[in-house]
């Protein structure tokens, strides 16, 4: 007899009243419901399975319900919640899958299942068809859309790196980084590959957009998820659904690094940005600073020509623009003719309108007689005396005092009024005086200078002045005049003698 049917027939011990007329054991439901247990557990113990996924259900509690077969044959398989976490991958319906656990039988509803505690893909082939389907999926849902990706900042202030401590992947990043252009640099350790990949690089991205930016523990401004090359198997954690989701979530933006060139991993298509490798993620993440100061070099050269340029060309349509413009002197010529004619008509003109104004008074004096003065000015007068009769002197001269008085003090304030006045329009004058006289050019002849005149003109050039036959030169206290050649000079006082002092007109 095989082993099963031995320990079978030895629960024939536990039978103590057999049916009459039969020698065939008797046993209850529970103690057959245990024998199988025993004898399911005690046979197979721990296996692995291979089979297809069938029907797939994560009930509310926690617990996971699958099934596998083959061709002719199902069989049930269940996950308890606490080792739901531990399984590797989360086996979906149609994939080929190795599962590994331990056999249970269950007397509640006659069925032997499988604890799964550990589910794998079973070759390549099926991880790829995973791996497509799960892209599909993804896709559909616009998890890859490239309209949600963020642009990479030029120049981010903190990096995070998701990756593993150990190996030649943070020290390539790092020493890329520190001969591009250096930078804060927070490492967050995860495995990068295994079961813990998955759930550490998600808690990894999700962590660090949980930071505050500006806190403690500053928020970064890129991430950077980043492994060696390996194979589909080794890759696998960064094709895992939370993680793909969760690079997608992120609101810092993300640059993949995951494997080798040729490697593709669904985090990939969910990054902002994909990397080739690692040191080119690094690459990625800043400019070359040396790059940028041989710019700013260049930009700083081209400011100042371009400066440069501009003043030359203000300064010489400045100069082009003051050769149309008349000379000060010309300007006054016109007015000061103006000004000559009409003080010659002057008194002419002052004279006729006395002589039309006095023939004008003789006009209306003629017409006036005396009598006829004599006799109105007696009737206003008795007319006034009638009127004075009439009113209260006293008060008329209480009014007149107290108007008098009025017109006292205002005509004190006019007074002071009218001289303060004064003197602000003589402080004005006098400032414009000594403006007048600063700005002239007999204040330059203090300091030194000389004005030459040939002929009557202001001599500027050396051919000018041999051309002329005769100079004049003015000093501060005077001009000298220059004969022909050989004269000796001549001091003369100044020909313009200073206007006598008329005084203020205030």
């Amino acid at each position: 007899m095989g082993r099963g049917s031995y320990k079978v027939s030895h629960m024939s011990d536990l039978i103590d009243d057999p049916m009459p007329g039969s020698n065939t054991p008797e046993f209850s439901v529970g103690e057959i419901a245990g024998a199988v247990k025993k004898l399911v557990e005690g046979e197979l113990g721990w296996v692995r399975v291979r089979g297809e996924v069938g029907r797939v259900v994560l009930a509310r509690s926690g617990h996971l319900y699958f099934d596998l077969k083959d061709e002719r044959n199902v069989l049930s398989c269940m996950t308890w919640k606490g080792q739901v976490p531990g399984l590797g991958i989360m086996p979906e319906e149609g994939m080929e899958v190795v599962a590994e656990g331990r056999m249970t039988a269950s007397g509640f509803q006659s069925k032997f299942s499988l604890n799964a505690q550990q589910v794998a893909v079973a070759g390549e082939g099926a991880l790829m068809a995973l791996l497509e389907k799960r892209k599909k999926a993804l896709t559909a849902e616009g998890v890859f859309d490239p309209a949600r990706k963020r642009p990479i900042p030029y120049l981010p202030d903190i990096i995070g790196v998701v990756t593993s401590p150990q190996g030649a992947v943070i020290r390539d990043i790092l020493h890329r980084l520190r001969d591009r252009f250096p930078r804060k640099v927070l490492i967050w350790p995860v495995a990068v590959q295994g079961e813990k990949c998955a759930p550490e690089v998600t808690r990894a991205i999700e962590g660090f957009n949980a930071l505050t930016p500006g806190g403690a523990l500053p928020r970064p401004d890129l991430l950077i998820v980043a492994r060696g090359g390996g194979s589909v198997e080794d890759l696998w954690g960064f094709n895992e659904e939370s993680v793909v989701r969760a690079a997608a979530a992120s609101d810092i933006p993300l640059i993949s690094a995951v494997g080798h060139e040729t490697d593709t991993t669904l985090i990939d298509l969910a990054a902002d940005q994909r990397a080739p490798t690692p040191t080119a993620a690094a690459e990625m993440s800043v400019p070359v600073r040396l790059d940028l100061l041989a710019w700013l070099d260049g930009q700083e050269a081209r400011l100042s020509a371009a400066l440069t340029g501009g003043i030359k060309t203000r300064r010489q349509r400045v100069t082009d623009l003051s050769r149309a413009l008349p000379r000060a002197d010309a300007l006054l010529d016109t007015p000061r003719q103006r000004l000559d004619i009409w003080a010659d008509r002057l008194p002419n003109a002052l004279i006729r309108g006395v002589e039309r104004r006095r023939m004008h008074l003789s006009e209306r004096s003629g017409a006036l007689r005396p009598s006829l003065l004599r006799r109105g000015v007696e009737a206003d007068r008795r007319r006034l005396d009638n009127a004075a009769r009439g009113l209260n002197l006293d008060a008329l001269k209480r009014d007149l005092a107290r108007k008098s008085k009025d017109l006292d003090d205002i005509l004190a304030r006019m007074t002071k009024a009218a001289t303060r006045q004064t003197e602000r329009w003589s402080d004005r004058l006098s400032g414009l005086e000594r403006l007048r006289q600063t700005v002239g050019y007999e204040a330059t002849l203090q300091r030194g200078y000389a004005v030459i005149r040939g002929d009557g003109e202001v001599v500027t050039t050396q051919a000018a002045a041999k051309k002329a036959s005769q100079l004049e030169v003015q000093f501060a206290d005077g001009r000298l005049q220059i004969g022909g050649a050989g004269a000796k000079p001549k001091p003369q006082k100044s020909a313009s003698k200073p206007a006598p002092d008329q005084g203020s007109l205030f």
